[in-house]
């Protein structure tokens, strides 16, 4: 099940139908399926003081995914998908793109990461950008 949630912000998600077959079709395309997958939507401090807590940086994200899919039978893609609004909203405006268009990227991003992509090196981050376009593609029909 996806679900959407928010944290220290009223955040009303736009198209929550359409975003949950999208992602779910993602997720079948590459032999796999959606388990429990949670969206926190929240304010750079609330995943600040995450990403200090859990990863020990101390630094503004835009996202951080919390993996679970371990915990479930090997198909099956699970965890929670933290999204500062505050971070969408200024990369949206650095990269002269829509708001909903940064955060689709941002989202799809991290169900990348349950997918078990990775954006550490430069190869892994152009593998990463290029499944995020043609994700994108896919919602934009």
């Amino acid at each position: 099940m996806i679900r959407f949630h928010s944290e220290e912000i009223s955040f009303k998600l736009k198209d929550k139908t359409k975003l949950k077959h999208w992602i779910t079709n993602i997720i079948k395309g590459k032999k796999k399926a959606p388990g429990d997958i949670t969206f926190v939507f929240c304010t750079d401090d609330y995943l600040l003081a995450i990403n200090k807590q859990h990863l020990n940086h101390d630094t503004l994200t835009d996202i951080i995914t919390f993996d679970y899919s371990s915990d479930h039978p090997k198909q099956l893609i699970s965890g929670e998908i933290y999204i500062s609004i505050d971070r969408v909203g200024e990369n949206a405006n650095k990269y002269s793109v829509s708001f909903e268009d940064e955060l689709h990227r941002v989202m799809i991003h991290g169900v990348l990461h349950l997918l078990e992509y990775k954006d550490k090196s430069a190869k892994a981050k152009a593998e990463m950008r290029a499944e995020e376009n043609k994700a994108l593609k896919l919602f934009n029909k």
